[in-house]
């Protein structure tokens, strides 16, 4: 049994343990329940963070996955240096992708407008959606995968992209909310 205090009668008053469990795991229910919205909108952040760096990158050739000589702006290809080395199943179709000036701005385009909607927490269903597009589209370029043969870290980050959209992610430390009250958000609700 647990003791409590009345503190309206001064008086102690004895719970039974069965109350007791009861109360605690609602008020553990209710802490998840008011934290659980800022964990996924950090994790919304870190994943914009993932996808802005990679643009950001191979537009400037930082020397981290993009050499400064195969800049974009000075006219390197985003899509030669990983597309061109596919060697799995879909080696072929990857390696005719490779460098083809619509696949890099498209690349690009994808890159940037996933990572600032993620990081505005604005257009989460279609950032959703297109951004786990082109993380399995990376999956099927990395196979046969090195570790594990099924699952690698675009798979996860697809999932995570589908988690975001359904918890409403944007909603917290973001612009979601007022974006889903826009007339245009309204009139097509996909965009939310």
């Amino acid at each position: 049994m647990s003791v409590t205090i009345d503190h309206a009668r001064k008086a102690p008053v004895r719970e039974r343990p069965a109350r007791v469990v009861e109360r605690v795991a609602t008020e553990d229910r209710t802490d998840r329940a008011a934290v659980a919205p800022y964990v996924w909108a950090v994790t919304r952040i870190a994943l914009a963070w993932v996808f802005l760096w990679a643009f950001v990158d191979k537009l400037f050739g930082l020397g981290r996955a993009t050499p400064e000589a195969n800049a974009w702006i000075d006219g390197g290809s985003p899509t030669t240096g990983f597309l061109k080395g596919v060697k799995g199943p879909f080696g072929d179709m990857f390696n005719n992708l490779a460098g083809a000036a619509w696949a890099d701005w498209l690349f690009m385009v994808g890159l940037a407008a996933i990572g600032l909607a993620l990081l505005l927490g604005i257009g989460m269903r279609v950032a959703a959606v297109s951004g786990a597009a082109m993380m399995v589209l990376m999956w099927m370029a990395s196979l046969p995968l090195a570790n594990n043969h099924v699952v690698d870290d675009h798979i996860v980050y697809a999932l995570v992209l589908v988690g975001l959209a359904l918890t409403h992610a944007g909603d917290t430390v973001g612009l979601g909310r007022w974006w889903a009250r826009t007339p245009l958000v309204r009139r097509v609700p996909a965009l939310r």
